[in-house]
């Protein structure tokens, strides 16, 4: 990885106008073929476990217990440590390498550096650590020198927005759509972001992952925060970005009708396709994963027909829950019944060879990988497009678009298909 690289520096924005235009991309037309950069601004254990292991702290389950449980010089240099290299300059040319076009880069609030004048709400950020930042800066500098397009999604909100790591915040009682402030600050951070990286971004991402299957005040909340996000990306910086929005787990159905034109304009839906984060969904054959995954066809295609442009932002060729502290630090699996070990329990296998390297994986389970990544490609190609969660993981392969091109089981161009009409035959 490059490691020498100038140091980062502090400041809201930078001039990269001496770098090279990306090249052309028309939205509505061309496909988004893109990845997360999961893991590197904000953390979740899964991803980098070595993190969360060298804090000897069992109680540091994110980012806000590991701000308000360590000391706070130790854990700047820990988070430093890993800004500067957990996505350098290589990664970029790795992707670009691998055909994609875009790269998703979640961001924490905590991240954006919001002075008093900024806000009308607080600007303090504790316990969080600040000074991710500045590598959002050298990230755009490097999506633009190798013609990479960038979608920056607000990840993390204040009082969380799902309760999930990764808000940030692990909880049961997520705060952010409870306390006016808290949506206020989003709000604020949003149009601090656009106005300061506005020409250097394609894509601002209101709010990752939003809970609204948590109660109708809830859901209410994130409906009129996306229309009041629209403003004001709309009043900083004009028609300039495009602007993404999540189903907040309600379904694109719930959707429609919603930020269409000709009251708005440059309005992507952001739909996460995951199977395994439910007993039912992990008891599918690989089959009838495929069958399953290729059956989202035709509703997001009709959706976006009648809609708004749609995205599969989030997915991946995972199918079972073993990646360690996938449900959380300290968390088992559904899969093997680790979760919560009770008589209700149901378990679906052993966890060995389905994660950790792909140098254990069988041959079979790489066909399925293959399959799966294909179908899955098929369901954002026949929409706006797709970007796959996550870069790279320690020791997640099966997560890892990093390892996929590696082991063989995503290919190095993205149109490439071994299995041609996957999805016509698994719905056959």
């Amino acid at each position: 990885m490059t490691s020498t690289a100038p140091a980062p520096t502090a400041s809201a924005g930078s001039n990269i106008s001496s770098s090279p235009p990306p090249s052309s991309f028309t939205y509505g037309k061309d496909k988004i073929r893109g990845v997360n950069l999961g893991g590197w601004l904000v953390l979740e254990p899964w991803i980098t476990p070595s993190i969360f292991e060298a804090t000897n702290n069992d109680a540091i389950v994110d980012e806000f217990t590991l701000g308000s449980m360590l000391d706070p010089k130790w854990a700047q240099s820990l988070l430093q440590k890993h800004w500067d290299t957990w996505i350098t300059e290589d990664d970029f040319i790795a992707i670009k390498a691998a055909g994609l076009t875009h790269v998703r880069i979640p961001l924490g609030y905590w991240s954006v550096p919001l002075a008093p004048s900024d806000t009308n709400t607080t600007t303090t950020t504790s316990p969080y650590i600040p000074g991710a930042w500045p590598y959002l800066l050298k990230a755009l500098q490097w999506a633009q020198t190798h013609n990479i397009r960038v979608i920056v999604d607000l990840h993390g909100a204040p009082g969380s927005q799902n309760g999930f790591d990764n808000s940030g915040q692990r909880t049961d009682n997520p705060q952010w759509a409870a306390q006016a402030a808290n949506v206020q600050r989003t709000l604020d951070t949003l149009r601090f972001i656009v106005t300061n990286l506005g020409d250097q971004i394609d894509v601002i991402e209101l709010l990752n992952e939003a809970a609204g299957f948590r109660s109708a005040e809830f859901a209410q909340v994130v409906r009129q925060f996306w229309a009041d996000g629209y403003a004001v990306v709309r009043e900083a910086v004009g028609m300039g970005i495009k602007v993404m929005i999540g189903d907040a787990f309600l379904g694109v159905q719930s959707w429609s009708g919603f930020l269409t034109a000709p009251g708005a304009e440059g309005v992507m839906m952001d739909y996460h396709e995951y199977q395994i984060f439910s007993d039912p969904e992990l008891s599918r054959s690989f089959d009838d994963h495929l069958s399953f995954a290729c059956s989202w066809i035709p509703t997001l295609s009709s959706f976006e027909q009648s809609n708004i442009w749609t995205v599969v932002g989030e997915w991946s060729t995972a199918p079972t829950d073993c990646a360690k502290w996938l449900n959380g630090r300290g968390v088992g699996a559904r899969w093997d019944a680790t979760w919560f070990p009770g008589p209700n329990s149901q378990f679906h296998g052993k966890c060995d060879n389905f994660t950790g390297s792909y140098k254990g994986f069988s041959e079979d389970y790489k066909v399925f990988l293959r399959k799966y990544w294909e179908a899955q490609v098929d369901i954002g190609e026949s929409i706006q497009g797709w970007v796959y969660w996550t870069w790279k993981a320690e020791n997640a392969d099966e997560w890892s678009y990093q390892k996929g091109l590696e082991g063989g089981w995503i290919p190095r161009d993205p149109t490439e298909r071994k299995y041609p009409d996957i999805c016509s035959s698994s719905r056959a």
